[in-house]
């Protein structure tokens, strides 16, 4: 039985500039060497507080993610307070470790691009592409402050530089 992908969700015209936004850096990350994935975060007040964009290809470092970058930039910057009315845009679902650095981050507001599902079929079956099979949901809903979670968004977008973007 073929399991049942999560629906594309609707953006709103601020998250879709942002989301779009943390897709450039995708790209960005991908003509650099590395896995294609970006991301933003902007503030309460819709100022960017950091962007990055995935480095483990270019630092050897393999907590080098997207998000966490973004966070390295973000948190020495910006306290806990002003980092829950944060969003963070990705342009992947965070992975496990990500959605944990989310969490301590204090950021209360994910907004992600293609889920892990269907990044999987990118990943393939190499086990050095493969991911913990656990949604970033599951970490989100364990949190005692609540973290709203939007996505998959923008879809056929956020896909697009994963095309070729993997090892077969």
């Amino acid at each position: 039985m073929t399991p049942t992908l999560p629906a594309e969700q609707a953006l709103d015209e601020t998250d879709g500039i942002h989301l779009r936004r943390a897709i450039e850096l995708a790209n960005v990350a991908r003509s650099r060497g590395n896995r294609p994935f970006g991301s933003v975060i902007v503030g309460a007040d819709g100022a960017v507080l950091a962007e990055a964009w995935n480095r483990n290809g270019e630092t050897g470092d393999c907590t080098a993610h997207a998000e966490t970058e973004a966070l390295r930039i973000a948190s020495p910057r910006h306290s806990r307070d002003e980092l829950a009315g944060a969003t963070i845009y990705a342009s992947g679902e965070p992975c496990v470790m990500c959605a944990g650095a989310i969490y301590w981050s204090n950021i209360r507001r994910v907004v992600f691009g293609i889920d892990a599902e269907r990044l999987r079929v990118f990943r393939g079956d190499r086990l050095d592409q493969r991911d913990a099979e656990l949604s970033c949901r599951d970490v989100f809903d364990a949190s005692p402050t609540g973290i709203e979670c939007i996505g998959p968004a923008l879809l056929e977008e956020a896909a697009a530089s994963h095309e070729g973007g993997w090892k077969t």
